[in-house]
C-alpha cells in the first residue's frame, strides 16, 4: 500500500447491475439475479486414538449448488435456444457467468464445467397481473473452473 491506500485490485466490487451468461458461441442472456455461486466441502472428522484434545477435520467430497438466474422476459432467444439445443448430455459446455458493472463491463467471471439447463420457469400468466413477466433458469454443472 502506498500512502495508506489500497490498490484497485483490493477494493470491493460494488453491487452489480446484472449477470451475463454465456456458453461457447452463444450468449444466453443478461439476468437480474443469480444464486448458487458456491462451493461446499464435506468435512470428515477423525478421532485419533489417545488424542483427546481435538478431532482431526479432513476435507471430503465437493458439492456444487445449481445456479439459479432470474430476469424479466425479453426478446432474446438464447436461453430457449440453449434449452432445446443442448438436451444431448454429450453437449455439456462450460458455462461462464460474468458480473457486470453499470457500464455493462464484466468485472468478475466464473466458469462452471459441463453445464446444462435443468429447469426453466416462465412467467405466470394472469389477466389482472401488472408485474413484469419474469423467467428463471436453473443450471446444473460438475464444478467451478477458471473461465
Amino acid at each position: 500500500m502506498a500512502n495508506g491506500t489500497a490498490s484497485a485490485a483490493m477494493q470491493p466490487i460494488r453491487a452489480a447491475r446484472c449477470f451475463q451468461v454465456e456458453i461457447p458461441s452463444v450468449t444466453i442472456g443478461v439476468f437480474a439475479s443469480c444464486t448458487g455461486l458456491q462451493v461446499e466441502y464435506e468435512v470428515l472428522e477423525y478421532a485419533e486414538g489417545g488424542e483427546n484434545g481435538f478431532v482431526h477435520k479432513l476435507r471430503g467430497a465437493t458439492r456444487y449448488a445449481n445456479l439459479v438466474l432470474s430476469r424479466g422476459v425479453t426478446n432474446e432467444t438464447g436461453l430457449l435456444d440453449w434449452l432445446f439445443d443442448f438436451q444431448d448430455l454429450g453437449k455439456r459446455p462450460t458455462v461462464t457467468i460474468s458480473l457486470l458493472d453499470e457500464q455493462m463491463n464484466a468485472v468478475r467471471s466464473w466458469g462452471f464445467s459441463c453445464g446444462f439447463p435443468v429447469r426453466w420457469t416462465g412467467p405466470t400468466l394472469a389477466e389482472e397481473a401488472a408485474e413484469v413477466a419474469t423467467e428463471t433458469l436453473e443450471i446444473g454443472h460438475t464444478g467451478l473452473v477458471r473461465p
